[in-house]
C-alpha cells in the first residue's frame, strides 16, 4: 500500500517537473498578454478619441479589446501547457463550462448583456438624470454590470443593470427643456379672465421661460374655497433648473395678483343648519 502511494507520488511529482518549462513560457505569455492589453486599450482609446463616441459605448470598446485579447493569450498558454489541446476540443469544453456556469451565474450574466445593451442604445448617457424604480439621481458611471446613480442630495447608488434594462426608465434631462406646471387658486368673486391675463404676463416676464414653446393658462377645477388655474410653461430640465424657475414663476404670481386686488384665498368653511339655531336669549 506504501508503495503504491509513494510510486503515485513520484508520478505526480515526475510529470509536474516535467511540465515546469511548459508552465513557466505560459506564464510569460499571460505576463506578455497583459502588457499588449495595455497598448491595445491606449491605441483603441487613441482612435475613439478621434471619434464622437458616447462615453459608455467607448468604455464597451476598451473592455471588449481588452477581453479579446486576454482570450487569445488565455487560450495559447493552454495550448503550450497542453499540447493536445485543439481550438475545436477547447470551444466544445468551454461549451459544456458555459452551460454549468450560466446557470450558477445567471443574475450576473444578465447584467453583464443588459451593460452591453444598455452602451449600445442612444439614449440614458452618463450625466443624464434619470428616475427608475423610485431611484432618482445623475448617471455617474457605467460598467457592464452595474450603473452609478448619484441623487441629488450626493447619496450614489449601485443599481445592477437588468433593472435599468427591463424597467421603465425615464430619463428626465432627453432634452434641454421640459414642461413645467404649477395650480393657481383665485377667490370664487375674482374676474377669471383678468387673473388668466395677470398669471400670464407674470410667467412671460419670469426668467428663464421659453415663451415660444407657450404658456397655458387653463382654468383648471372648482376647489373648496376658490377657483384653480392650471399653469404651464417650458424651463430647463434638470431638477435644479425646474425648481428655481418654479420659485420665480410662484414669486412673480403672486406678485401679480397681490398687485392686481385679485385675493388667492385660506381655505374657507361654511355651515348651513336646516333648522334654526337657538341663540338664547340676549339681555
Amino acid at each position: 500500500m506504501a508503495q503504491t502511494i509513494n510510486n503515485q507520488l513520484s508520478t505526480m511529482w515526475y510529470g509536474f517537473a516535467e511540465s515546469i518549462p511548459s508552465l513557466s513560457i505560459a506564464l510569460i505569455l499571460l505576463m506578455v498578454t497583459g502588457i499588449i492589453a495595455s497598448f491595445a486599450v491606449k491605441i483603441a482609446d487613441r482612435l475613439i478619441g478621434k471619434t464622437e463616441l458616447r462615453p459608455s459605448l467607448r468604455n464597451l470598446i476598451e473592455t471588449l479589446v481588452k477581453l479579446g485579447v486576454w482570450l487569445l493569450g488565455w487560450f495559447i498558454a493552454a495550448i503550450v501547457v497542453f499540447p493536445d489541446l485543439t481550438f475545436g476540443s477547447l470551444i466544445a469544453g468551454l461549451g459544456i463550462g458555459a452551460v454549468a456556469i450560466g446557470f450558477a451565474f445567471q443574475d450576473i450574466f444578465e447584467n453583464f448583456l443588459a451593460g452591453v445593451l444598455i452602451m449600445l442604445r442612444e439614449k440614458m448617457r452618463i450625466g443624464d438624470i434619470i428616475e427608475c424604480e423610485g431611484i432618482t439621481g445623475k448617471v455617474d458611471h457605467i460598467t457592464l454590470r452595474e450603473t452609478h446613480i448619484r441623487s441629488a442630495s450626493g447619496e450614489l447608488t449601485v443599481v445592477p443593470n437588468s433593472i435599468l434594462f427591463k424597467n421603465p426608465v425615464e430619463i428626465l434631462t432627453d432634452v434641454e427643456q421640459r414642461c413645467h406646471t404649477v395650480v393657481v387658486g383665485v377667490a370664487y368673486d375674482s374676474d377669471l379672465d383678468k387673473a388668466s391675463e395677470v398669471i400670464r404676463k407674470a410667467v412671460e416676464s419670469a426668467e428663464g421661460v421659453d415663451a415660444a414653446k407657450g404658456i397655458d393658462v387653463f382654468a383648471h377645477e372648482f376647489n373648496s374655497s376658490s377657483i384653480d388655474f392650471l399653469v404651464r410653461w417650458w424651463a430647463g430640465s434638470t431638477p435644479r433648473a425646474g425648481h428655481e424657475s418654479r420659485d420665480r414663476i410662484v414669486r412673480g404670481i403672486k406678485r401679480g395678483l397681490d398687485e392686481a386686488g385679485i385675493e388667492i384665498p385660506f381655505p374657507y368653511i361654511t355651515h348651513t343648519f336646516k333648522d334654526k339655531v337657538p341663540l338664547g336669549n340676549v339681555d
